[in-house]
């Protein structure tokens, strides 16, 4: 996946970030990837959520698996009109027509600009519901009559961008039926001569790095819902950066070996990965 550490060495990783400049102009942005059928075609669908002074609003991007971009739909932010309507386009080359239904006039957001509660997005291809988002999948289904199943899309990808002075955090599903969990990074280093970094998952403490001058980048291990996630940071830019600046951390997941045996030969084998861009303001 693209913008993704690379790593160098047994313990470091470096991040590079082409939407970097959306955070230092202050705008909020999540990104989440999710891979999907569209008429047996494999494809990756991107949801942006974006929040700036104009509004909040969001939008549909569809590849193929060779990258190659097939469609866009932007739902421009909003300050008085009615946060709920639809759009139709068509997949390049004819491939196909989607239909995309959103309903946020109820939604509850939290600090970031993805709701929380609240609202639903669905996108249809024909009677098929390709990707169902939120939690109304009741009003979902008698909006657009779309026929069960419901969509087998899988989130393989989220990226978002925080603002803070020493904590930062948001909510992350590290796997489909998983529990959705509190993330709260802690870290201080205005001052202070030994700076430590601590990552905490439902008030529990799950890893620190102590002498980050250091340890400014590095990756380690923890289990979340017994699976097991790799942890990389690269906080080199709090430390002899500029006053604002950003720190990358990532969370990657990855298949068991038993899962990995019981998927067909023609699955992609992929896990989840949450990357966060953390800025600093202090």
């Amino acid at each position: 996946m693209r913008d993704f550490p690379s790593c160098f060495g047994e313990n470091g990783v470096q991040v590079a970030d082409s939407s970097s400049a959306a955070g230092k102009n202050g705008q909020n942005l999540v990104s989440c990837v999710y891979h999907a059928r569209i008429s047996g075609l494999s494809c990756s669908i991107t949801v942006l959520w974006s929040r700036n002074l104009m509004g909040q609003g969001f939008s549909i991007a569809i590849d193929d698996a060779a990258a190659q971009n097939l469609c866009r739909v932007d739902i421009r932010p909003w300050l008085f009109s009615k946060r709920k309507g639809s759009k139709s386009a068509d997949l390049s080359g004819g491939i196909a027509k989607i239909d995309i239904f959103w309903d946020l006039s109820a939604a509850r957001f939290g600090p970031g600009p993805e709701p929380l509660e609240g609202f639903f997005v669905a996108l249809l291809c024909g009677p098929e519901m390709v990707l169902l988002l939120g939690d109304l999948a009741r009003e979902a289904y008698r909006k657009t009559n779309a026929a069960t199943p419901p969509s087998s899309a899988v989130c393989v990808s989220k990226k978002e961008h925080l603002f803070g002075k020493k904590a930062y955090s948001t909510r992350a599903q590290f796997s489909d039926r998983g529990q959705v969990h509190d993330l709260v990074i802690e870290c201080e280093t205005l001052g202070l001569k030994d700076p430590s970094l601590e990552i905490i998952i439902d008030r529990k403490r799950v890893m620190q790095v102590k002498r980050l001058g250091w340890k400014f980048r590095g990756n380690q291990t923890i289990l979340v819902d017994g699976v097991p996630v790799e942890v990389l940071w690269d906080v080199h830019s709090w430390l002899f950066g500029p006053p604002m600046a950003s720190a990358v951390f990532m969370f990657q997941t990855s298949l068991s070996p038993d899962k990995l045996a019981s998927r067909s030969s023609s699955a992609p084998a992929v896990g989840f990965s949450l990357v966060l861009h953390a800025w600093k303001h202090d």
